[in-house]
């Protein structure tokens, strides 16, 4: 089958991939981890601490006419699990994910996925990928199983096995009673699924999925973060994820994979982005204006939060202090507790950064 097809609104269609086994048969987490060995000519770039790179890319370059540079001199390795590719929109996520399936040629550096390079290899490496687009592109005028049985059709199972398998994808996804309406009568939350569905038709060991948060309200988002998770954790299959919004992709993340401006800003495990800081979370149910000045008067250099007060903690005598000062004042403590470090502070610590340089 050739799928070297156009990158337009309609190029994720060639990512289909031929069929291997049902999800029944998927072998225990442990063992469905992938175990590649990425090019000779690739040199391990900074990552979630992995020796068996599922992506890695090394200086990896784009640009587009007009001088506009998608990516810049990215080197990264992403690891098996669930990882989040985070930026602000136009960081450069949508781009690479094409590079990564074969769909864009790099300007300039190397890719590897499951050990095939990106540019030989780019039909090999979409037989063994599944990947669900940002945008919506699904065709209005056929049912949900009509697609998804399409997609596993194009990506070479047999008219029975592509059948069973949609349905068995659709399933999973919850759209298996929804699966005979036509697309064009379905929610915004379920073509989100259906795009899911098809990306699983052919049993990938690796998902690319751009942005499949967009356009869902909260509830929305929950049940598909939920659904991510549980692909990844019960199907063994590697993940990586695009969004722009932070604390979603802290919700199921075990790595993070942070660009702006295509521009690689940091790469880590979701416990070393998130690690404690030495500063003490106080909030209280009233009264916090006075215990701020309590808290003053005796050192402590207290700040507004959005909830509360953070105070630097300085030895177990800044608990003491404010436990006292708490008690002396009888307030009700909701909460005292040491901070944890949220992914958004990445951001703000790098323009912090940047400013400083500008000065």
């Amino acid at each position: 089958m050739t799928t070297r097809g156009p990158v337009g609104r309609h190029a994720w269609i060639a990512a289909a991939r031929p069929w291997r086994r049902p999800f029944s048969d998927c072998p225990d987490e442990g063992e469905a981890r992938i175990t590649v060995t990425a090019p000779s000519q690739l040199r391990a770039g900074p990552g979630p601490g992995t020796a068996a790179a599922v992506i890695q890319t090394d200086a990896l370059t784009k640009r587009y006419p007009g001088e506009v540079t998608a990516l810049a001199g990215l080197t990264v390795a992403v690891g098996p699990g669930i990882t989040g590719l985070v930026g602000a929109n136009g960081a450069g996520k949508s781009t690479l994910m094409k590079i990564l399936l074969g769909l864009l040629p790099p300007t300039s550096g190397r890719a590897a996925v499951l050990g095939h390079d990106v540019t030989a290899s780019g039909e090999r490496i979409r037989t063994l990928t599944g990947y669900m687009p940002e945008h919506d592109c699904l065709p209005p005028d056929v049912t949900g199983t009509e697609f998804v049985t399409h997609l596993g059709r194009m990506s070479g199972l047999p008219a029975t096995a592509a059948k069973e398998r949609a349905a068995d994808s659709l399933r999973h996804v919850g759209m298996y009673e929804e699966r005979y309406r036509q697309v064009g009568t379905y929610s915004t939350g379920m073509k989100q699924r259906v795009k899911l569905a098809q990306a699983l038709v052919g049993d990938p060991k690796l998902l690319l999925l751009d942005e499949p948060t967009i356009g869902l309200d909260p509830a929305g988002r929950r049940s598909m973060l939920e659904l991510i998770s549980r692909i990844g954790t019960e199907f063994g299959i590697s993940i990586l994820v695009s969004s722009h919004l932070l604390g979603e992709i802290e919700q199921i993340c075990d790595h993070l994979v942070v660009i702006d401006g295509g521009r690689l800003l940091r790469a880590d495990t979701m416990t070393s982005f998130t690690k404690v800081s030495q500063v003490l979370v106080i909030e209280v149910d009233e009264g916090l204006a006075g215990l701020e000045a309590e808290l003053a008067a005796r050192g402590l250099a207290p700040r507004r939060s959005e909830r509360g007060l953070l105070v630097r903690i300085d030895g177990e005598q800044t608990y003491d202090t404010v436990r006292d000062a708490v008690a002396d004042l009888g307030l009700p403590l909701n909460r005292l507790e040491q901070q944890r470090r949220r992914v958004e502070e990445l951001f703000r610590d790098h323009e912090d950064e940047e400013e400083r340089g500008d000065d």
